[in-house]
């Protein structure tokens, strides 16, 4: 191989290093702009009301015990006592949750945030066993009364009064949960339960809950189900139990979770929250739904940068097939000069996409290019054919990106044949070239 073709495969290895600078250059704009994103999110939600989880309910029965202890002083063995408070916890037997959800979109400037909107309606029942469980010292026990607590991560986002429906009682929430270890929720008094006999008390509410981005459920009863059915067709099932049973289509979603205390171990992870104030595990727990759009103009826009390389060294390779196969001769200065603009779709990709959405913005940046780049090389390649037909075969590359940008679980499989086709077609016209003899053509 002779000088000149040394000298332009260096030529040409050194450009694509070249514009690798405005490439991490856009790729850091995007990511800038992504950050903007995020921030206008956040606070949107202050301003609203964040993701959401609900807790509950859970009966609470407040204590005072009076404990005994025998002593020995001077001989002499007495008995001293003292007073220690404390709350006791049951769990519903079963939780049911129902949630109808619709989903809106929030504005500030270009940017955008999904909020939701749940209706949901809570029903089960507890089962309250003689004197609240208690089977030793039971005569050292006061109780103050007994509350029903549902916590709630974020109470700004309660839309409505909440009452609760008790056996044949109609009871009000009031704010607060009344507990250390839980900060967020409500609560109701339960006046009239002495805890002394065993009881069965049904308790239904609607809870109308407006929150951003996530809506979780901790399975509290021994025997739960939750359903859900909104309007957002790309819903993200996360949390510790995926649904039994589910449905999505263009219209929306609907999912279906039940769960037991075998498969939860609820009531160990709270006994370890109330003791040692360490709360992860129980509320880690949940499970629910995100309404994030799973591909969105940002991460797109990321992705796609991702290939920039690749576009430009495929660009570059069909310039080199055109030198050494019908003995044309391109300048270094005109694979910049291409190279430059394939570069630019990026920074059009994402300036466009911030106003008109991905797709719009793909296809008018994409076109743009193709356009620019087959006109200019209709003179660099002196046929207006050849120009024409590499701006069509570069069209169909940007064609297939954006197959690969939309796919979201066949994007690796589509990538690695596109590529492998790539070179096929690159081994077949090149099949009976003689590399050595390549040098002896003059390349400038």
């Amino acid at each position: 191989m002779n000088r000149n073709l040394s000298y332009k495969l260096g030529a040409i290895a050194i450009l694509i290093a070249l514009l690798l600078i405005p490439l991490l250059m856009i790729g850091g704009l995007i990511q800038d702009r992504q950050e903007q994103r995020d921030q206008v999110v956040r606070d949107i939600a202050q301003s609203s009301s964040f993701a959401q989880q609900i807790s509950g309910p859970m009966l609470v029965v407040p204590y005072r015990k009076i404990e005994r202890r025998w002593k020995t002083e001077d001989g002499k063995s007495y008995q001293e006592a003292s007073q220690v408070a404390g709350h006791l916890y049951f769990l519903p037997e079963t939780f049911d949750l129902k949630a109808g959800i619709d989903t809106e979109l929030r504005s500030r400037g270009i940017y955008e945030a999904r909020l939701f909107h749940a209706d949901n309606h809570i029903s089960g029942q507890f089962k309250i066993p003689a004197n609240w469980g208690i089977t030793e010292d039971f005569a050292d026990y006061r109780f103050d009364p007994a509350f029903l607590v549902v916590g709630i991560s974020d109470i700004r986002g309660i839309e409505k009064g909440l009452q609760l429906q008790l056996n044949e009682q109609r009871l009000d929430f009031a704010a607060g949960t009344k507990l250390s270890w839980m900060s967020g929720g409500v609560h109701a008094l339960l006046p009239g339960i002495d805890g002394k006999a065993e009881a069965v008390l049904n308790y239904a509410f609607d809870l109308s809950l407006q929150g951003t981005g996530q809506l979780h459920v901790l399975p509290m009863g021994r025997s739960t189900t939750v359903s859900m059915a909104a309007n957002w067709p790309h819903p993200s099932f996360d949390g510790n139990y995926l649904p039994s049973s589910r449905k999505v289509d263009a219209g929306g979603f609907s999912a279906r979770w039940q769960t037991s205390f075998f498969s939860t171990n609820l009531e160990d992870a709270l006994t370890q929250c109330v003791v040692n104030e360490q709360c992860n595990d129980f509320n880690g727990r949940a499970f629910g739904v995100s309404f994030v759009d799973p591909v969105d103009q940002y991460l797109k826009s990321e992705r796609a940068i991702k290939y920039a390389l690749l576009f430009i060294a495929l660009t570059f390779a069909g310039f080199f097939l055109f030198e050494v196969l019908k003995g044309l001769s391109v300048h270094p200065i005109q694979y910049g000069l291409v190279g430059v603009a394939l570069a630019f779709f990026y920074l059009l990709l994402l300036s466009l996409s911030e106003h008109l959405g991905f797709a719009k913005a793909y296809a008018l940046s994409a076109g743009g290019c193709v356009l620019l780049i087959g006109f200019y090389l209709c003179h660099v390649l002196h046929s207006v054919f050849r120009g024409m037909g590499f701006a069509l075969g570069l069209a169909l590359l940007y064609g297939m990106l954006y197959g690969l940008l939309t796919a979201e679980d066949y994007a690796l499989l589509m990538g690695s044949l596109l590529l492998f086709g790539l070179l096929g077609v690159f081994m077949v016209l090149t099949r009976r070239l003689d590399w050595y003899r390549v040098g002896q053509v003059k390349l400038s």
